[in-house]
């Protein structure tokens, strides 16, 4: 693997490099976005706490996989959730996301998560291919039933 394909842990540091690629990610997909400067004031945040953690690739950074871990009555080490994973355009199919995304796995488990969860929308199929490989299926391997994250916004 050449250098730009190189994996690291993201710090604090890193929360304005971050926060352009996750708006990027959101305006490319025409989703709203807060805009660069309240991402990077969250992501200083939430990168300085244990539960929250970010894989990134390349110098300048253009791939990151966004992890939070959350506790879970029936699993001791919580539940690690791949918040975003973003490459962009110009760097993909170069096996960036791969790289980022076997390495978040790794360190959920170097936390101690017992569990490792990713949300994809129905239509992205190119996303279920890709998580697939990666060990992530749509349906249960045991059950044959389709896999379902529900989600209603609340508060204001």
């Amino acid at each position: 693997m050449n250098a730009h394909n190189d994996v690291r842990l993201a710090t604090p540091d890193d929360s304005a490099r971050l926060a352009e690629l996750l708006d990027a990610f959101n305006r490319e997909y025409d989703e709203p976005s807060p805009g660069p400067a309240a991402l990077e004031r969250r992501l200083t945040e939430l990168l300085g706490r244990a539960a929250t953690f970010a894989v990134v690739a390349g110098n300048p950074i253009v791939s990151l996989g966004l992890v939070t871990i959350r506790t879970n009555v029936w699993l001791d080490g919580g539940i690690a959730l791949l918040d975003e994973m973003y490459t962009v355009p110009a760097e993909r199919s170069r096996g960036l996301g791969s790289a980022v995304l076997t390495a978040a796995v790794e360190e959920a488990t170097r936390r101690g998560a017992g569990e490792f969860e990713i949300e994809v929308d129905e239509p992205d199929v190119d996303a279920h291919r890709f998580y697939a490989r990666h060990g992530f299926p749509l349906r249960d391997p045991e059950t044959g039933d389709r896999s379902f994250v529900l989600r209603k916004e609340i508060g204001a």
